[in-house]
């Protein structure tokens, strides 16, 4: 079986870029369709059950599509990879459900930091380790400066909104503790969601590597986002008819169309993620998807705010650190060159 071949840095990356555009859109859907209905887990179904129905429809209509569909059993059946890496879908169930869950209590400024802060430090581990289709790849010091940087840079960038995230975060703690009999906020509350978050960012990047993999086996990225949509929206469904049978169900649907787009959103982000990470390994690819995570949320903020939105220095200026950090951590910095 012949392999596409390697993305040179400046092709992988930007498209890297531009796939985490689509992460900050996806987040305010998901964010908002979970406050509809009531529900985390339902909003979760919803998506992941609208990007399987996308990529059921692209696998049999594409070419590609349908040589990557003949290739998924007999790579399973001949133990090409791991068979559990087909089963990296339920990752990205956990991803959408925390960012359903959360992001209504947290903002989404804490939230992004999070995730952030697990996928940038998972992105090394998985390098290490040699997981993805890239091979090894050895935790420099210019590799952990780089993290530093983004992380650093997206808690910059994000800064603003951590007074309106802290108010609301704050209003659903006090909720929580009244409704205990406590009438005072519960630090302990918001526990949970902060952990959720940073859990989905440190998974992040295992997803991607087991995606990456199962890519270059099926020959394309259709039928490895194909299969993760199996697994995710397998997952969530059984999730949600446990919770529907403790708790009943969630409100009814919206009827406007915008609320079913963040399905169609995850198909792209995965299916590129699973593209580029042979190319660029899993830490660089997830550091130009940060970098497109907040030029995709600096874009909402200017071209479609919410009530409260403002747009500050910071703001611009952690995005462009970030964007710098993602320099310092990829180009071929001569051996030894920041030893002194």
């Amino acid at each position: 079986m012949t392999h596409a071949p390697r993305l040179p840095l400046a092709v992988g990356l930007p498209m890297a870029v531009a796939s985490g555009l689509a992460i900050p859109v996806q987040g305010r859907i998901n964010g908002a369709l979970g406050e509809r209905l009531g529900d985390g887990i339902a909003a979760a179904v919803v998506s992941f059950s609208t990007g399987l129905i996308v990529m059921v429809i692209v696998s049999l209509l594409a070419p590609r599509g349908r040589a990557g569909l003949a290739q998924i059993l007999p790579a399973l059946r001949e133990r090409r990879f791991p068979p559990y890496y087909a089963l990296a879908g339920g990752i990205g169930a956990f991803f959408v459900f925390a960012q359903s869950f959360t992001v209504g209590l947290l903002g989404i400024a804490l939230f992004t930091v999070a995730t952030v802060t697990g996928q940038t430090l998972s992105g090394l581990l998985v390098d290490r380790l040699g997981i993805g289709p890239a091979g090894k790849k050895s935790v420099t010091g210019i590799r952990v400066i780089g993290c530093i940087l983004t992380i650093a840079a997206v808690s910059w960038a994000v800064s603003p909104r951590f007074a309106g995230g802290a108010a609301g975060a704050a209003g659903a703690a006090g909720a929580a503790g009244s409704a205990a009999g406590g009438g005072a906020a519960d630090p302990a509350a918001l526990l949970l969601p902060v952990i959720l978050p940073v859990l989905a960012g440190f998974l992040m990047s295992f997803q991607q590597a087991m995606n990456g993999t199962a890519t270059v086996h099926y020959g394309t990225p259709i039928a490895a986002t194909l299969v993760n949509f199996i697994a995710g929206t397998c997952v969530l469904w059984v999730a949600w008819s446990i919770k529907v049978a403790v708790a009943g169900p969630a409100n009814p649907l919206p009827g406007e169309w915008w609320y079913y787009l963040g399905g169609p959103m995850g198909c792209v982000f995965i299916g590129l993620g699973a593209l580029l990470v042979r190319s660029l390994g899993v830490l660089v690819t997830g550091l130009g998807m940060i970098a497109g995570q907040l030029l995709g949320s600096l874009g909402l903020d200017l071209l479609a705010p919410t009530p409260g939105t403002v747009v500050e220095a910071a703001t611009v200026l952690g995005t462009l650190l970030t964007l710098a950090s993602i320099v310092v951590a990829t180009l071929p910095w001569p051996r030894g060159a920041f030893r002194r």
